[in-house]
């Protein structure tokens, strides 16, 4: 029986991988190299399904390239290296993996809420550095988060699961999404639904956990900063261009609010370098969804997803559904 042609981006957990070389004509990357443009391409030119990572990007020309490419499964929920529209132009099935990660991401985003607020990161440089002589009663004052206004821009399973943490730190939780919540969900998250300048100017805690798209580009900007508290902190766990990175850079220099957290990045790994002089930012390299656990159901939704569609059935969390139909 002829095997299937699939192409894996990056490294899977070894006893994935080994499922996968028996199953089908399989072309892997397992030593997990950065994979140029050209490289994908031409590593996917006969290939009828990939499993790619938010660093591979899927789009028109990467297509044309591989003309029997009919499947593509992103191991992540958000989707913006893949261009859903000329996928479903080319009648090429998309999936992703929502909902493994929720508690996970939710959890690193109270990490870097913390972090900024308490000036975790600066002041464990600071006594690494050997600067530590004595307590001082104002040294390494930061902001309380108990009690605090927490602003949620962006309540799906991610901003619920944030409000839920918020809870137990007894904070004033706000939040805006494109569309309110239903009333049974406000209550569970003890959110209250309130228009984004309101939450910009009268939040401690901004966190922002939308997906990115051009509506939600630049989310935060130089307008928007500039209504925010001056003793505000700003957290990112969606993804890179929710922020203008570089009017960031220039607020938390100039102090116009009082830090940040930062899982995502604009052009990311390419960060702008002007965020490593600042001292009042918490830098992390988009590791939001990045326990052993996650990862690992991330990777397994995102095999189930290619078994599936190989097979023929539909996939558990197909992104473009309209293509079934059209497809021979």
């Amino acid at each position: 029986m002829k095997k299937s042609k699939v192409l894996v981006a990056g490294k899977l957990f070894d006893d994935l991988h080994e499922t996968l070389l028996g199953r089908y004509d399989l072309v892997s990357n397992q030593a997990d190299e950065v994979l140029e443009p050209a490289t994908l391409a031409r590593l996917m030119a006969d290939r009828e399904a990939a499993v790619v990572t938010p660093v591979d990007r899927v789009d028109a020309a990467l297509l044309e390239a591989a003309p029997q490419l009919s499947i593509v499964c992103n191991i992540a929920v958000g989707y913006n290296n893949i261009d859903l529209g000329a996928c479903t132009a080319r009648k090429v099935v998309v999936t992703n993996t929502p909902g493994v990660l929720d508690e996970t991401t939710a959890d690193l985003g109270f990490a870097l809420l913390l972090a900024a607020a308490r000036r975790v990161v600066e002041s464990d440089r600071w006594v690494r550095g050997g600067h530590w002589q004595a307590w001082r009663t104002t040294a390494w004052m930061g902001r309380d988060v108990h009690h605090a206004r927490l602003g949620i821009l962006g309540m799906g399973r991610i901003g619920q699961a944030i409000a839920r943490r918020a809870a137990g730190f007894a904070m004033d939780v706000v939040y805006h999404n494109r569309s309110r919540l239903a009333p049974e969900l406000e209550q569970a998250c003890s959110a209250r639904y309130v228009d984004k300048d309101q939450l910009l100017e009268t939040s401690d805690f901004v966190l922002l956990c939308l997906p990115y798209t051009p509506a939600t580009h630049h989310t935060i900007g130089i307008a928007e900063l500039q209504c925010m508290r001056s003793d505000a902190v700003l957290v990112n766990i969606g993804r890179g261009g929710l922020i203008d990175d570089a009017a960031l850079i220039e607020a938390l220099r100039a102090r116009r609010i009082a830090a940040a957290g930062l899982d995502v990045f604009e052009n990311e790994p390419l960060l702008q370098r002007g965020f490593f002089d600042l001292d009042n930012v918490v830098l992390t390299p988009h590791i939001g969804s990045a326990s052993l656990a996650t990862r690992r159901a991330m990777c397994e939704l995102a095999l189930q997803n290619l078994h599936a569609a190989l097979s023929g059935a539909v996939p558990p969390n197909i992104l473009n559904p309209q293509v079934l139909g059209a497809r021979p």
